[in-house]
């Protein structure tokens, strides 16, 4: 074991030790750790304002929140829309996924242990997820469930997100309070994409990832990735529930 190479895979290396004398290792993790880091931030900043004070929701109701540990939406979305279609394909991030994801050139020691990262998610090679470092994350839970979120993209908007649920025909609504748009709620550093295979049985692989198109810039575009179809999703963050919601 001792002979083993250390290789710097972010948050997690396969189980390997950090180095931390090593600043390679420090900067990944810290990068890895960037999203959670914003988080805490709005919670020390946003949250004790809207504790003693029901907010108010999209169509005039109002609704209590309680804090929860931060979690993270992946939307899809017009960003200038308020409202829109399509909620029941937006997902859920229970916990920042980016200290828990793989660096791609760790892609084949992740193969090597089955697919199966440290953090315990499994790589699924027909639908994988990129974030804004380069690092592989575990898909969000999909779908979001129904409810009130109260969301903000840590710039100058923190507003309610209304989830409906979703109707006979599978299609559900989304909606935010304060006139605000999707873009507003989006936090821009924190980039992240979906891969499928572009064709039937068709290889899309990390391994095709070119390393050197990251960190993709706050608001950029995910690049693209060999024999991959991408979808872009908007990141927003979420630091409380409605109470009603609050066993989510």
């Amino acid at each position: 074991m001792e002979s083993r190479k250390w290789k710097v895979e972010s948050g997690l290396r396969m189980g390997w030790r950090r180095d931390w004398s090593d600043p390679t290792v420090v900067r990944m993790v810290l990068m890895g750790r960037a999203c959670l880091a914003t988080a805490l931030l709005v919670i020390l900043l946003v949250m004790p304002a809207v504790w003693d004070s029901p907010v108010h929701a999209a169509g005039g109701g109002q609704a209590k929140f309680q804090r929860i540990p931060t979690q993270f939406i992946a939307a899809l979305g017009a960003p200038g829309a308020t409202s829109g279609l399509g909620a029941q394909l937006w997902g859920l991030w229970p916990q920042d996924p980016g200290p828990r994801g793989v660096q791609l050139s760790g892609f084949e020691e992740l193969e090597a242990a089955g697919g199966v990262a440290q953090a315990q998610w499994k790589f699924d090679h027909a639908d994988w997820w990129l974030e804004e470092h380069g690092l592989i994350m575990e898909q969000p839970k999909f779908p979001l469930p129904p409810g009130q979120y109260l969301v903000t993209g840590n710039r100058k908007v923190t507003t309610v997100l209304t989830i409906h649920p979703a109707g006979k025909d599978g299609i559900a609504r989304w909606e935010l309070a304060d006139h605000a748009t999707l873009y507003d709620v989006t936090h821009l550093a924190c980039r992240s994409a979906r891969y499928t295979p572009a064709t039937i049985g068709g290889s899309c692989s990390p391994s095709n990832a070119r390393q050197t198109a990251f960190p993709v810039p706050p608001g950029g575009v995910m690049p693209p990735v060999p024999g991959c179809n991408k979808q872009d999703y908007a990141v927003l963050i979420v630091i409380a529930v409605a109470e009603e919601d609050g066993g989510r």
